[in-house]
């Protein structure tokens, strides 16, 4: 019998975080307290960059972003803010998205798998991926178990099942 296995990953829907950046402009637009002071929030690329006159109402963009993600079913350990840092008369922070296991956190995983989880489970690092195989289905339900209950600092997703 071939063994069963899934992948652990960390991916974001970026469909969603979009969804949610567009969402919190709006939110920030429409809002009373956001009247003049140049609130805004945006795509920078890659990253999202959130504006204000202050580092406080800045501060305050980012909790509205936030609130937002985590409605979309989006973890915040998949987002790494930056200081406020002011520029010329508004204050800025800028968001980067984290997507894939590095390769430490994989060996963290592995490590975890192979000290807490059944005899017989194997995981390997598979680039910026993690590929969990056993014999039994029994066994890798456990270690899903596993690694949801750990305080990890990366949003995991589990996909490929079979």
């Amino acid at each position: 019998m071939a063994d069963s296995s899934f992948d652990v990953v960390s991916k974001l829907d970026r469909q969603e975080v979009d969804n949610a950046l567009n969402q919190a402009a709006k939110e920030v637009a429409n809002r009373f307290d956001f009247r003049n002071v140049d609130a805004g929030i945006k795509w920078s690329g890659e990253a999202i960059e959130i504006q204000a006159n202050t580092d406080e109402r800045a501060l305050a963009v980012l909790d509205v972003l936030k609130d937002k993600l985590v409605k979309r079913g989006i973890s915040l350990k998949a987002i790494e803010e930056g200081e406020p840092r002011v520029s010329g008369k508004v204050s800025k922070i800028g968001v980067t998205l984290k997507e894939g296991i590095s390769q430490e956190n994989a060996k963290k995983i592995s490590k975890i798998i192979r000290d807490e989880g059944p005899k017989g489970v194997k995981a390997q690092i598979q680039g910026e991926e993690l590929r969990v195989s056993s014999k039994k289905k029994d066994d890798l339900q456990e270690i899903i178990a596993l690694l949801k209950g750990k305080d990890l600092d990366v949003a995991l997703q589990f996909t490929n099942y079979r």
